[in-house]
């Protein structure tokens, strides 16, 4: 069974015409993901697929769960092979769900399993033919991004951690892929717990160098670490939010804030959001002033499963869709910044589908000229990174800001094989436009549009994100 055909997702001339003249072969620029910097400057060698494909992968996870595999085979202590074993039972159950498309489209590239779907009679196969081709140079962690065509990974970072990984891989001359670190400061913001968020700041005044007595002190040392970051080749900031922060604050409340927090005092729930709204304008400020872009992901209700999170603890795969309003908070957030003429570049990604309209027509309100697309609506995450998914994300956007500046995918994952959503969202991106040209609603102008899609799949965002390939 041959099932990921060279058309696969092509559904006219147009769109075959457009994906493999223009689109296949164009270059990865994976502005937001979750690999390990520490396995590229390795060089990382999988002992097996269990390792590179199903650790840490929450997506295959919850679908073994509903499948009704007990969880030992999942997270707990089967061996490698039971538990690609049992995943191999799950594959053919996945039909419809984008699973069963990114597990066939990732055996065939790069491994190059191509006419065998992934089920209990052929593991055995599978797992022998693809644990061999991961014992050579090519399959190891940069050899496989070598192999993707990936030229630019920015990976997720903690402002605290000191990027000893991302430096020997700086240092080494002989790795042409560029690889830089993203600011995450979620911890930063993390007052509604005063136990992880002192030990954080614990943390932060040992590599600041400097004792962080107040909220003043608090803002200087991220300060000091968004200038390490800088120094370290980061232009991106990244932000995780359940909903956007709006409340009004005084300064004054957001130093007393700081103290009753750093006193181990619990904090009442206005004054979580004052905290988070006030630190967010003050990072906002900090991008701004550098140049950055900064993503917002908006929309993710984390670790709804209490049993579960004390058993296995965060991104396990027990995290949902929130569903708050955000048209308000995110203008006002926009507008705060706007208004003192220190609005940085943003992207936002909602997580919940129904706010896709909301957010595209909330970028719109604050484009003002400077850069192409400032003001981005981010690419379809998470949940929506299937098939209907990115035409709904794509869709959204086009009808109400400019496809033509869009920054494209990213992979959000912690797999080194999770390249093939690129070319799965390039399929689906060409097959959309090709769609509107055989129903003559775009001319049949291939150069025109060919342009248009290699500058969403890799030639905007090397304008847009301003980091140095050399």
């Amino acid at each position: 069974m041959e099932f990921i055909t060279e058309d696969f997702l092509l559904h006219s001339n147009t769109a075959k015409r457009l994906y493999h003249e223009f689109a296949e072969k164009m270059p990865i620029y994976d502005f937001h993901c979750h690999l390990p910097p520490q396995e590229i400057a390795d060089n990382e060698q999988y002992k097996n697929m269990t390792q590179i494909w199903l650790a840490g992968d929450h997506y295959k996870w919850r679908a073994m769960r509903a499948s009704g595999i007990d969880e030992r085979f999942i997270t707990g202590d089967a061996s490698d092979y039971e538990k690609f074993s049992a995943w191999a039972r799950v594959v053919p159950l996945t039909i419809r769900n984008p699973l069963f498309h990114w597990t066939c489209m990732e055996l065939k590239k790069p491994f190059g399993i191509e006419k065998k779907m992934l089920e209990p009679k052929t593991a055995k196969e599978i797992w022998n033919a693809c644990n061999e081709k991961l014992k050579s140079d090519d399959f190891r962690a940069r050899g496989i991004l070598a192999r993707m065509n990936v030229k630019v990974v920015c990976t997720t970072d903690d402002p605290v951690d000191r990027l000893e990984h991302h430096t020997a891989i700086r240092n080494d001359g002989d790795f042409a892929i560029k690889v830089v670190p993203t600011f995450r400061p979620d911890r930063a913001m993390a007052v509604e717990s005063q136990e992880i968020f002192n030990e954080w700041v614990g943390r932060l005044e040992a590599v600041a160098g400097m004792e962080v007595k107040d909220y003043a002190g608090f803002l200087e040392a991220i300060g000091k670490r968004h200038e390490f970051f800088h120094h370290a080749g980061c232009r991106i900031s990244d932000h995780a939010l359940e909903a956007p922060c709006d409340a009004e604050f005084l300064e004054s409340e957001i130093i007393y804030i700081f103290h009753k927090v750093r006193s181990g005092k619990e904090l009442e729930p206005e004054e979580i959001v004052k905290f988070k709204t006030a630190l967010l304008h003050e990072l906002a400020l900090l991008d701004h002033g550098k140049g950055w872009t900064m993503q917002l992901h908006i929309g993710a209700l984390r670790n709804t499963n209490s049993r579960y999170f004390e058993r296995l603890g965060p991104d396990s795969g027990f995290d949902t869709m929130a569903d708050g309003p955000i048209a308000r908070p995110l203008a006002r957030f926009f507008d705060r910044l706007d208004s003192i003429s220190r609005l940085p570049k943003i992207i936002v990604y909602v997580l919940n589908p129904n706010h896709n309209e909301v957010a595209a027509a909330a970028m719109g309100g604050f484009q003002d000229g400077s850069t192409p697309g400032k003001m981005q609506f981010g690419t379809a995450w998470w949940y929506n990174d299937q098939k209907d998914g990115i035409e709904r994300q794509l869709t959204a956007l086009s009808n109400l800001g400019l496809l033509a500046h869009f920054v494209g995918m990213v992979t959000d994952s912690r797999s080194f094989l999770s390249y093939s959503r690129h070319e799965y969202f390039r399929r689906i991106l060409c097959d959309l436009i090709g769609r509107d040209v055989e129903n003559a609603e775009l001319p049949n102008d291939v150069n025109l549009l060919g342009k248009i899609v290699q500058d969403v799949c890799y030639n905007n965002a090397v304008r847009y994100f301003g980091i140095d390939l050399k």
